[in-house]
């Protein structure tokens, strides 16, 4: 009697663990995503959609490069993207344009900005006072590397 209230218990288990993998939802949502730019700093995304991490989590993910944060914000706020990465200061400038339906920053994908200073010959004795006068080519104009040197 022990031996067949188990196994009616293990078959019951069963039938309801099969059925609960029942969803009438079988397709994957579609998720595009605009970068800001293909980037070297964003490789754990590029790595968690190699490896199929978004399709176990029952999405498929577009990754669209906008060239451009403006450009990304753009996408965003028309409806073409439903996610995308950029820098906080595309959201700052979004909100002091007085937009009342403005993007909410949600996430930290990388953890420091993602700029390099590269000079024409090496200096082992390097300094930040080194730079005065000189030039420095940024990204672009009002973006995070410009904020960064202020």
């Amino acid at each position: 009697m022990k031996k067949l209230v188990c196994f009616s218990l293990c078959l019951l288990l069963s039938a309801t663990l099969l059925l609960c993998g029942c969803d009438k939802q079988n397709e994957l949502r579609h998720v595009t995503l605009n970068e800001v730019t293909r980037s070297v700093f964003y490789a754990p995304l590029y790595v968690a959609v190699s490896l199929g991490y978004f399709e176990d989590e029952g999405m498929e993910l577009e990754i669209v490069t906008g060239g451009g944060s403006d450009k990304s914000m753009t996408a965003l706020l028309a409806g073409e993207a439903d996610v995308a990465l950029m820098g906080p200061e595309t959201g700052v400038y979004v909100v002091a344009e007085g937009k009342e339906d403005h993007p909410m920053i949600v996430a930290q994908l990388t953890k420091r900005d993602g700029s390099f200073l590269v000079g024409r010959e090496a200096d082992d004795a390097f300094s930040w006072e080194s730079l005065k006068g000189k030039s420095i080519i940024g990204g672009r104009p009002g973006g995070i590397t410009y904020y960064v040197l202020l």
